[in-house]
């Protein structure tokens, strides 16, 4: 059973794929996270833009 674990640990084949799905799955929740924010931001700015134009 040791030497499985052992063997297991220093068994580096395969490392890489998931280090690139673990960094698109952290891209991919960035762009939710920031996506909504975002589209706050923008409707905000807008907002802002159409009001001040409408008050001149």
């Amino acid at each position: 059973m040791k030497k499985l674990f052992k063997n297991l640990m220093n068994d580096n084949r395969g490392m890489g794929v998931v280090e690139m799905v673990l960094i698109i799955l952290v891209l991919v929740g960035l762009v939710i996270v920031f996506k909504t924010k975002a589209g706050t931001l923008i409707d905000n700015i807008f907002k802002n833009i159409t009001t001040k134009v409408g008050l001149m």
